[in-house]
């Protein structure tokens, strides 16, 4: 539900082509990056106990770029919508 929102100030063509593009690319390609990151740090140090603190670095990391692109999907959105709003 959350994801969808980002979908509101956009036009119908656009909402159609994001959501496949999130669905379709997005979704699988982010499973399969995690399982490839857990993969590569497993066999990089011998077990998944010895990978563990690597892998919450990543996983660290991986927050951190998350919360900087929910800030600005904040800003763009915040923006889209005073715009409607104005045009309203």
């Amino acid at each position: 539900p959350c994801k969808e929102m980002a979908y509101i100030p956009l036009d119908a063509e656009a909402k159609t082509k994001g959501k496949a593009a999130v669905d379709v690319i997005g979704n699988p390609l982010g499973k399969s990056g995690g399982s490839l990151l857990q993969q590569a740090m497993i066999f990089s140090v011998g077990s998944l106990a010895a990978s563990t603190p690597y892998l919450a670095g990543c996983l660290f990391v991986i927050i951190a770029v998350w919360l900087r692109a929910a800030r600005s999907l904040n800003t763009q959105f915040t923006a889209a919508m005073a715009e409607e709003g104005a045009e309203a």
